[in-house]
């Protein structure tokens, strides 16, 4: 499965600007909210019609502003999962798959129903309506339907979100197992970090309205590129440097010079550092901070620091090495040098 993607929408505010290309693996789309994220789905799905661009999916051309083509929803085989699954409410179960299997003869559709029933744990539940469904059923019945249309594509749209804490776990094990046996390739929205990465392969982020260079989730992970990539992966600590040789930042937001030992670009302009990797000074890139306030997370303190410049630094302790340290009003903090991430704006 190979799926293009090189489109313009003008949004309020903005233009969304999307290009990236996958090829039969699990892409997340992250950003931040009115990126543009579900948009792009929409356009993919053909629920929205982009401005200008292509969209191309195994080689048929589903969008082509140039060549006036805009296929139609049901005829792009791309299956769509909304964010509260849409099943028609006055059908049941039963009657909700066999709709998405619609274009076979009665008997394949109902060999095809009956084994995405038994396939999704839903056998029992044939005749009951989405109303009388649990969130994780109505998930695996919409799943149910989708595949039953035999899509190319599937597109989710924050597929976890609509679940409280108790189902999501047992259901993200459900979807894990989906999109691995599913043969084609997916498109996944999340605002989730450590949902995306466990379940996704690659990923692409938007960012003012346009999409990065596509990446695996390993590797934006452990470094991101530029400032909204590093908000993405969890980096809170964001300031604007001066380049200077040797690998030296100087931060001016934080106002200290930190080494970095990752490689610099001409455009790097900013410094970022995570909180879990600020430490109690241990001789390098040491910054002299006073405690302005801690809160207390369920695993952690965090201490927000006010640094020489101005600037405040969030440090993650564990809350016995915390306690430890007597809740000091001043600290020393440092941070490794192949911690100290260059990034583009």
């Amino acid at each position: 499965m190979k799926l293009c993607v090189k489109i313009e929408k003008r949004l309020d505010g903005f233009t969304l600007c999307t290009e990236f290309e996958t090829a039969g693996e699990t892409l997340a789309l992250l950003g931040a909210s009115g990126a543009g994220k579900s948009m792009t789905l929409r356009c993919i799905a053909g629920i929205e019609r982009p401005d200008s661009g292509r969209i191309v999916l195994n080689d048929r051309v589903l969008f082509d502003s140039a060549q006036g083509i805009n296929l139609p929803p049901q005829k792009r085989r791309v299956g769509y999962l909304f964010q509260h699954y849409a099943l028609f409410p006055h059908m049941t179960v039963e009657q909700n798959i066999l709709a998405g299997a619609a274009g076979k003869d009665r008997a394949a559709r109902q060999t095809a129903v009956q084994g995405l029933i038994e396939r999704f744990g839903l056998t029992g539940l044939e005749r009951r309506r989405p109303r009388e469904l649990s969130g994780g059923q109505q998930q695996r019945a919409a799943l149910a339907r989708i595949l039953a249309s035999e899509p190319e594509l599937l597109l989710l749209d924050e597929p976890l979100s609509a679940l409280d804490e108790h189902l999501r776990w047992q259901v993200e094990l459900e979807l894990a197992d989906t999109l691995r046996s599913f043969p084609g390739g997916a498109v996944y929205v999340s605002h989730d970090r450590e949902e995306v990465y466990r379940l996704c392969d690659t990923v692409c982020v938007l960012d003012g309205g346009r999409s990065g260079k596509k990446t695996t989730v390993p590797e934006l992970f452990a470094a991101p590129a530029s400032v909204g990539e590093a908000r993405i992966a969890g980096c809170q600590n964001i300031s604007r440097v001066k380049t200077e040789p040797n690998g030296m930042l100087h931060c001016l937001d934080w106002g200290v010079t930190l080494r970095t030992a990752r490689p610099q670009k001409e455009s790097t302009c900013f410094a970022g550092v995570r909180s879990r990797d600020l430490h109690i000074a241990s001789g390098e890139n040491e910054i002299a901070c006073v405690v302005e306030r801690t809160v207390e997370d369920v695993n952690s303190t965090i201490a927000l620091c006010r640094t020489p410049g101005g600037g405040l630094l969030r440090a993650a302790f564990s809350k016995e090495e915390w306690i430890a340290l007597g809740a000091p009003h001043e600290l020393t903090l440092s941070v490794d040098p192949q911690n100290v991430l260059p990034l583009m704006e």
